[in-house]
C-alpha cells in the first residue's frame, strides 16, 4: 500500500513538474515543449492592419444583423485627437468611431516612458468601439460606422471647463441623417453618446441602432503566463447577472449567453481595463456574440460583442434619439459601481466575490489612512491574522503535540518497520495515549484558505496596485520585484515555516515538504510583488504565533532539517 501511495506522489509531483517547465517555456516566449498548439490565426501579427482610412463596406446584412466590416478601396476620411485631463482619444470621421485611447495617469506596464494605450489600430492590435444604424432595404441603407461623416466641436478640454462635446454629422442616407453627439467630463472614462436619427425622406422608416466592441483575440502584451486573467467579452443582465464568454466558445458557436433583455450591457475585458457599451434601463436590447475574418491582418478573426436596440417608427420629418454611454478605462471598482448596475462585475473575483468584495473595501479604508499600498496589504494581512488567531492557535497547538510525540513516532516507525500493520496499530494507540489528532492542525487553517485565496484576487484584480510604489525598490506593485528579493525572501521564509512544522513519519513526505515549497516559490518570481508581500507577511506572522504558541506549550521550536537520503 505504501508503495504505491509513493508512486502516486511522485508521478503527480514528476507531471507537476512537466507542466511548471512548460509554462516556463510559453513565459519565454518559447513553443511550449510537452504541450504545443498549433498557431491560432488570431495570435499571428502580419505586417499589415486595417486601416480606419480605408472603406471597409458593409457585408450582406439581415434585419436585427450588425453590419461586417470587409476590406475595399480607400475612402477619404480624416483622424484627430481629443483630449481630456484624464484620456487623450483618436476618433476617425469614417463612421465617427472611437479608434484609441490613451489613459494619461496609467503608464504601461512593459515601457514605463508611455501611457496605456487600450482601445487601437495598429499592426499589433485592432479593438475598436463603433455605433450605426440598419434595418433598411440593403445593407447600406442607413449610415453605419463605415459613413464618412462631418464634424464639429471642441479637441481640448480647457482650464475651468468640465466637459466637452464633439458632433458627427452623416450624409443623408437611405432618407435618414444620424447625428452622434460624444460628451466627454473631466476625471471621467466613461462617455455619453447621443444617437439622433432624423428622417429626411417622405416615408416612415424603422431602423436600428447597433453598438459595438470590435477587438483581435489576443492576450494583452506582457501579461505572465504563470497567473491568468480573463480575456473576452462579457454580457451582464438582471436576470442572468455577468456572463464571461471565452473567445473560443465563440469561435466554436458554443457561447452561452442571454440574447434578449430591458437592460444590461456588453463589454470587452482584460486585466485592469475593461470597455463597454450601456444603454439606460428599460430600453428593449438584443445581445450578440461572433467572429468574423476580416483580412489578413492582426485581426484575421476579430471578435465582436453587439447590442442592439430597435428605435420606434420614424415618421417624415421626425428625430428620434438614444442615449448611451461607453465606459472605456480602468476597473477602479467605485466608479464603476456608479455607473450602472453589474458594471463592477468587470472586475472579476471569480466564485469569491462574496469574501473578495469586503476584502477590498477594507484595503480601500486602509488606504484611505496610509496612504501607501503596500503597507495597506502588511496592514490588512495582520488584521486578518487577528481575525483568525484563535483558530490558528488550534492549529498550531495540534501541530506542537505532534512535535511532542514524534520521537516516540519515529522509534516505533523504526522498529515495527518490517510490519505495517502493526506500525499502523501503535500509532493509532500513541496518538490516542497522547490525545493528539493528526487532522487537527489541518481543519482551523483549511477554513482560512478561502479568505487568502479571495484577498490573492483582490491584489491580482485591483488596478490601483498597478504603478502603485512600496518601498526603496518596488515602485509598481502590479510588477515582478526587478531584483527578485521579495521572491527569496518568500521562499526562505516559507521553508523556515516548513522546518517548524513537525516532519511527517513517512520519509517521502518528509521530502515532499520540503520539494514542493521550493518548486511553489519558482512561480513567485514572475508573481506581482503585491502579491508576493502579501505571501511574505502571512508567512512572517505565521511563524511568530506558530513560535509563541510551542513556547508556551512547552515544546521548544526546533528546526526540522531534511533528509534526502
Amino acid at each position: 500500500m505504501n508503495d504505491i501511495r509513493r508512486t502516486i506522489l511522485w508521478v503527480i509531483f514528476g507531471f507537476s513538474m512537466v507542466l511548471l517547465w512548460d509554462q516556463w517555456q510559453i513565459h519565454n516566449g518559447k513553443q511550449a515543449t510537452f504541450f504545443p498548439n498549433p498557431a491560432s490565426k488570431a495570435a499571428v501579427a502580419p505586417a499589415t492592419a486595417v486601416s480606419a482610412s480605408a472603406e471597409v463596406p458593409v457585408a450582406a446584412v439581415t434585419p436585427g444583423q450588425a453590419p461586417v466590416p470587409s476590406p475595399a478601396a480607400a475612402v477619404a476620411s480624416e483622424r484627430f485627437e481629443v483630449n481630456t485631463d484624464v484620456l487623450k482619444l483618436t476618433f476617425d470621421t469614417q463612421g465617427g468611431a472611437l479608434v484609441r485611447t490613451e489613459f494619461l495617469q496609467y503608464l504601461d506596464s512593459n515601457d514605463k516612458t508611455r501611457n496605456f494605450v487600450l482601445l487601437d489600430d495598429t499592426k499589433d492590435r485592432y479593438y475598436q468601439a463603433q455605433t450605426g444604424l440598419i434595418g433598411g432595404a440593403a445593407p447600406d441603407s442607413f449610415p453605419t460606422h463605415k459613413s464618412v461623416m462631418a464634424v464639429s466641436g471642441d479637441k481640448s478640454l480647457k482650464d475651468g471647463q468640465d466637459e466637452l462635446k464633439i458632433i458627427f454629422t452623416s450624409q443623408d442616407t437611405g432618407g435618414i441623417k444620424l447625428v452622434k453627439t460624444y460628451t466627454l467630463r473631466r476625471a471621467a472614462y466613461d462617455i455619453a453618446v447621443k444617437h439622433e436619427v432624423i428622417n429626411t425622406g417622405a416615408t416612415a422608416l424603422n431602423p436600428q441602432l447597433y453598438l459595438q466592441l470590435v477587438r483581435d483575440g489576443n492576450k494583452p502584451v506582457g501579461e505572465s503566463s504563470f497567473y491568468s486573467t480573463f480575456t473576452g467579452p462579457a454580457v451582464y443582465t438582471e436576470l442572468k447577472k455577468y456572463q464571461k464568454v471565452e473567445f473560443s466558445d465563440i469561435k466554436k458557436g458554443k457561447a452561452d449567453f442571454e440574447k434578449e433583455s430591458t437592460n444590461g450591457y456588453i463589454a470587452m475585458v482584460q486585466h485592469y481595463f475593461a470597455s463597454a457599451w450601456i444603454l439606460p434601463p428599460d430600453v428593449k436590447r438584443t445581445f450578440s456574440l461572433d467572429a468574423r475574418d476580416v483580412g489578413a491582418t492582426v485581426a484575421d478573426c476579430c471578435y465582436r460583442a453587439t447590442m442592439i436596440t430597435p428605435l420606434e417608427t420614424v415618421a417624415p420629418g421626425q428625430t428620434k434619439a438614444v442615449e448611451a454611454k461607453l465606459f472605456v478605462g480602468p476597473q477602479e471598482e467605485k466608479k464603476l459601481e456608479a455607473l450602472a448596475p453589474g458594471m463592477e462585475l468587470v472586475k472579476d473575483y471569480g466564485w469569491l466575490t462574496i469574501l473578495a468584495k469586503p476584502l477590498y473595501w477594507l484595503l480601500d479604508k486602509l488606504h484611505g489612512f496610509i496612504q501607501n499600498w503596500g503597507w495597506s496589504i502588511v496592514a490588512l494581512v495582520l488584521l486578518l491574522k487577528i481575525a483568525f488567531y484563535w483558530l490558528n492557535a488550534k492549529a498550531y497547538a495540534s501541530m506542537a503535540k505532534m512535535k511532542a510525540v514524534n520521537p516516540r513516532i519515529m522509534e516505533m516507525r523504526e522498529r515495527l518497520k518490517d510490519n505495517p500493520q502493526q506500525m499502523q496499530q501503535e500509532m493509532m494507540k500513541i496518538y490516542r495515549e497522547e490525545k493528539v489528532n493528526p487532522m487537527g492542525g489541518c481543519f482551523p487553517i483549511m477554513v482560512q484558505i478561502p479568505v487568502f485565496i479571495a484577498l490573492y484576487w483582490v491584489l491580482l484584480s485591483s488596478v490601483e496596485m498597478r504603478n502603485a510604489p512600496w518601498v526603496l525598490w518596488i515602485q509598481d506593485l502590479s510588477s515582478p520585484d526587478p531584483y527578485f528579493i521579495l521572491p527569496v525572501v518568500m521562499t526562505l521564509t516559507t521553508l523556515l515555516q516548513t522546518a517548524l512544522n513537525p516532519a511527517p513519519p513517512d520519509p517521502l513526505q518528509a521530502k515532499m515538504m520540503w520539494i514542493m515549497p521550493l518548486a511553489f516559490s519558482v512561480m513567485f518570481f514572475f508573481f506581482p510583488s503585491g502579491l508576493v508581500l502579501y505571501w511574505i507577511t502571512n508567512n512572517i506572522l505565521s511563524i511568530a504565533q506558530q513560535w509563541i504558541i510551542n513556547t508556551r506549550m512547552g515544546v521548544p521550536p526546533q528546526f526540522n532539517m531534511p533528509k534526502f537520503k
